[in-house]
């Protein structure tokens, strides 16, 4: 079976430059590009407003002064937050970013988005939908097309009915469940994500055989990550964008 385009790199910068910057954050980003990255994964939700915004976690305490669930507030609260200071002092005020800062910042240095949709509870339509729309109406532009993924197959087909055009991506945790398949079919993806402690020869073979392609998450050594290059896997996330170079 043929298999889609993928015009995504080798090498993805995992929520900007991995651990080396708070996570999430346009600092981040901006860190994992000095590297050399052309491409990196972020976390997307909703304010309570219905904001787009960078966050992996439901609530604030973990990566910013704050406390509470993300969905119980505005943006308006969210944008005055420290966002920084948790990971060190050289960050001290960084703030968090609007999805659309962001899109206008990697649509302007040709840095390629894979947007893991990140649904607060509850919110796992709204979410999918409210970012494949931004996606829809900002990247227009963009010389590669975002990539969205999720965990949630929910949000994934509230993505692919929002915006049909989407490139989607299913999200697995460890270990890959028996209904992989069926999942990324069900949704259209065009791709499998998976925990790369869960990937095989033969998966990533089947996936190819199936149509999709197979990126991984998060792989932090050269040596793993060059043996996942050679059964095919097709994109490689990581934290170590000072340690793996990046690859096209």
């Amino acid at each position: 079976m043929q298999l889609p385009n993928w015009p995504y790199p080798h090498t993805i910068a995992h929520r900007g430059a991995g651990k080396l910057a708070p996570e999430n954050t346009l600092a981040a980003i901006r860190l994992g590009v000095s590297f050399g990255y052309r491409a990196c994964e972020f976390d997307v939700k909703l304010s309570r407003d219905n904001v787009c915004v960078l966050m992996h976690d439901a609530d604030l305490d973990r990566t910013s002064n704050a406390t509470g669930a993300v969905a119980d507030r505005d943006w308006a609260m969210l944008s005055q937050l420290d966002a920084g200071s948790w990971h060190s002092s050289a960050y001290v005020g960084e703030p968090i970013p609007t999805f659309a800062n962001v899109i206008a910042y990697c649509n302007a240095n040709d840095v390629a988005m894979n947007v893991e949709i990140k649904p607060s509870p509850g919110r796992e339509r709204e979410t999918g939908a409210a970012v494949a729309r931004e996606c829809e109406r900002r990247c227009t532009t963009a010389k590669t097309p975002p990539l969205l993924s999720s965990f949630s197959t929910d949000a994934l087909l509230a993505a692919r009915d929002a915006a049909p055009e989407s490139l989607l991506a299913h999200l697995f945790q460890d270990p890959l469940p028996s209904d992989w398949l069926h999942k990324c079919k069900s949704v259209g993806a065009i791709a499998l994500d998976a925990n790369w402690k869960s990937l095989t020869a033969a998966i990533v073979q089947e996936a190819h055989a199936n149509g999709l392609r197979v990126a991984c998450y998060t792989c932090n050594e050269i040596a793993d990550a060059e043996r996942l290059w050679s059964w095919g896997v097709d994109s490689v996330i990581t934290d170590a964008v000072d340690r793996i170079a990046f690859r096209a």
